[in-house]
């Protein structure tokens, strides 16, 4: 059965996890706020993703020994302590910069370790032939949150400044915390001599090809989640939020209504719709100077992200031994990080040389690049296929 009590269970504790972490889009502003410009918001929001990346093997193999519940109980301590230290920070951001850095790299660690955790436990209970559906709506879960963390957070800023948001966020990543004492572990470790390690897994040409995707995808996503707000704030929109309410509401439409779609008509064809979709709503915030466009733009890349997100991980892991799941999540989601990172650094030197524009201009195109390179890959497979 696929929409079981913990099937809900495990959603609603990521979608409080995801909660925690929207409120987190608009942490630009107060960097900004404290005397910061867009490179310093590429390297405080990149610095998040980098220790996702590179604590991945470490999380993929500890999810895989460990266990998916456990590994999950530890993420969501992180995620509830972390965003409490963000209060001691004051004054201009050059005097707390280093120790704001390595805050952002723990609660990097701490979100890695709950999303990798909870999409692989999701594998273990999901059934197969279900599969993309399965995680398309599980990640509704997580789109609800990331729609609702940013604007708890801009209600919560206009009303009481970053201090409360900061508790809010904290007391969010609580219940999940709470939440997950009642899960059962889906997946005792068993060591087999034939065990893959977090790299062999990469060396997996399906896996290989869907990281590197991932990794464009990740740059789009740090064009979304870093300067979104910074951008809206500069044309002087008052309700930023409503690009995020609009972004996931068309990722959730795009799980309610075409999960099953994906899993019948396979995830080589959805991808690259995918990858289309999102680049043009990148490419509308080009033009973007005013609510309408904002909330276009985001419904775009919404229905983008809501098509790409499942069916990439959905091809990474589909025919796959449950003992080496959690390493194939790890190397997937930890390629989004590792993309986020980059473009959080390099999409944040392009803003502060050449604008706005150019950022969002950037980032569509590398997305772009992704969908020739996954048509690519697609026709020499066939090729392949029909000379064997």
């Amino acid at each position: 059965m696929l929409y079981s009590p913990t099937f809900f269970a495990l959603a609603v504790a990521n979608l409080a996890c995801l909660s925690s972490f929207g409120t987190f889009f608009l942490f630009p502003l107060f960097i900004t706020g404290h005397g910061g410009d867009q490179v310093d918001i590429g390297i405080a929001m990149g610095a998040f993703s980098l220790a996702s990346v590179l604590c991945r093997p470490w999380i993929s193999d500890m999810i895989d020994r460990v266990g998916r519940k456990k590994s999950y109980a530890l993420g969501s301590l992180i995620m509830a302590v972390l965003p409490l230290t963000y209060l001691f920070f004051k004054g201009n951001l050059y005097s707390f910069y280093v120790p704001l850095i390595l805050v952002r790299v723990i609660h990097g660690v701490g979100f890695a370790i709950c999303i990798t955790a909870a999409f692989t436990y999701m594998a273990d209970v999901i059934p197969k032939e279900r599969l993309n559906e399965g995680l398309g709506m599980f990640g509704v879960s997580g789109l609800v949150g990331s729609a609702a963390g940013p604007v708890l957070a801009e209600f919560v800023i206009r009303r009481s400044g970053f201090d409360l948001l900061f508790v809010t966020a904290s007391a969010m990543a609580c219940i999940g915390l709470v939440i997950q004492f009642w899960l059962k572990e889906t997946y005792v470790h068993v060591f087999r001599s034939t065990d893959s390690s977090f790299f062999l897994v990469l060396q997996k040409k399906h896996v290989l090809m869907v990281a590197i995707i991932a990794l464009l995808f990740g740059i789009g996503l740090a064009a979304v989640n870093g300067f979104v707000a910074p951008f809206a704030s500069e044309r002087r929109i008052a309700f930023i939020s409503f690009y995020y309410i609009a972004y996931s509401a068309a990722a959730i439409l795009t799980r309610v209504f075409g999960g099953t779609i994906v899993d019948r008509t396979g995830e080589e064809r959805i991808i690259p719709l995918g990858l289309f979709i999102m680049a043009a709503g990148l490419f509308a915030m080009v033009f973007m100077k005013g609510e309408a466009l904002l909330i276009s733009s985001g419904f775009l890349t919404g229905c983008g992200h809501g098509l790409l997100y499942p069916a990439l991980n959905a091809r990474a892991i589909r025919g796959e031994a449950q003992s080496i799941r959690g390493k194939i999540t790890g190397a997937y989601t930890g390629s989004i990080d590792a993309g986020a990172f980059t473009g959080s650094i390099l999409l944040g030197y392009i803003g502060e040389l050449a604008g706005f524009q150019t950022l969002f201009l950037s980032a569509g195109v590398v997305l772009m690049i992704g969908l020739a390179i996954f048509c690519y890959d697609l026709s020499r497979e066939k090729v392949r296929v029909r000379a064997g």
